[in-house]
């Protein structure tokens, strides 16, 4: 490791008064790295400037960059205007997420490939050796430095080729919105709009009729159909209740025992859902407030119900409160009752909203 003396040109050399104005902006560049132990071995240009050569690789980086940005708008339109809600049979809801990625797997190709390009084939090739040293700075090195950055500026083309810096910045300020758009998003487009993430298929219908509660085959059911302590899978009476169309209706219909019947209506109270029992039975959505798997396996002796995807676990006679695992939401409750045809209805619709946290978020 050699010793740097303060302005001293290695090697017995005189440095430059890099305030020479007859100095060009390189050499100064090169004063600066002599000074600072840097031997600049080799500098090469890749491309003659104004050749050919440059302009069809100019034209090829500017291409990449528009492509970028081209892509990141088709990703902002996608994202706000594609329709995304789920239909049934084959909508465009379909083509949504696959969109999206395409669009912005193209989006960040391009901006790589453009500057990989222009790095590999139109800047400079430099080879350098420094040595190492630690030593403050002067005003000269500073004058140095600036310069050197200021060479590097030029270094880039800009300036002599506008086309690049017009695409980059064309291209990356649709990629900026990219990174923008979920956080905005929910300003351009209401994501609960139509309260779509708030109501299930047990939802009255709009003359004030109750639904009731049917098993998969579509028949309804009666407390008589349910043993004390077993359980019962249970979906609202509508067209398409037991499809995807209502995937966030699912729910677990419970008879309880005459003790725990009487923790969960004191659990109840003490929640102000006094009615949402009927006897000793009680009702819970199937779907698991941590990542939305179906919590469907209920152990009789302790009232747990676990959700086999996370090993959440869930009190039911304690309002369904998370007793273990990542889940920290009690699963919602559907207030029920029986008609006066002696068939389980719902009263009213859940009155929490179903599934993941992440719902209930602004």
């Amino acid at each position: 490791m050699s010793t740097h003396t303060e302005h001293q040109a290695p090697q017995g050399r005189e440095p430059l008064d890099v305030n020479d104005p007859r100095l060009s902006r390189f050499d100064i560049v090169q004063e600066g790295a002599r000074r600072d132990d840097i031997e600049i071995v080799h500098y090469e240009a890749q491309v003659v400037p104004g050749s050919k050569a440059e302009r069809r690789l100019t034209r090829t980086v500017a291409t990449m960059f528009l492509l970028t940005g081209l892509a990141a708008t088709a990703f902002l339109v996608i994202y706000i205007w594609w329709p995304w809600k789920w239909e049934a049979g084959r909508g465009g809801d379909k083509y949504y997420t696959p969109l999206l990625g395409v669009t912005l797997g193209i989006a960040l190709l391009g901006i790589g490939f453009g500057i990989l390009t222009w790095g590999k084939k139109l800047l400079p090739k430099e080879v350098s050796i420094q040595d190492r040293h630690d030593q403050p700075g002067s005003p000269e090195d500073r004058r140095i430095t600036g310069e050197t950055m200021l060479y590097m500026a030029d270094e880039l083309g800009v300036k002599r080729r506008p086309l690049l810096g017009i695409s980059l910045l064309a291209g990356l300020a649709p990629v900026g919105a990219v990174v923008a758009a979920p956080l905005v998003g929910g300003l351009i487009s209401q994501p609960h709009k139509n309260n779509q993430m708030f109501t299930t298929g047990f939802k009255p219908a709009s003359d004030g009729k109750r639904i009731r509660l049917i098993r998969e085959d579509g028949r309804p059911i009666r407390p008589a159909d349910v043993s004390v302590g077993g359980q019962l899978t249970v979906f609202p009476g509508i067209e398409g209740g037991v499809s995807n169309k209502h995937a966030d209706s699912p729910t677990l219909l419970i008879h309880l025992r005459e003790d725990d019947a009487q923790k969960s209506r004191a659990a109840n109270e003490r929640k102000g859902h006094g009615d949402y029992m009927w006897g000793n039975y009680v009702a819970f959505s199937k779907i698991c407030t941590h990542a939305g798997c179906p919590a469907s396996l209920y152990e009789q002796q302790t009232n747990r119900l676990l959700c086999p995807c996370h090993q959440s676990q869930f009190l039911i006679t304690d309002n369904a409160k998370p007793v273990f695992g990542p889940a920290n939401r009690p699963l919602p409750q559907l207030p029920i009752e029986v008609d006066e045809e002696g068939f389980f209805v719902a009263r009213s619709d859940y009155t929490e909203t179903i599934g993941p946290d992440f719902w209930e978020r602004p």
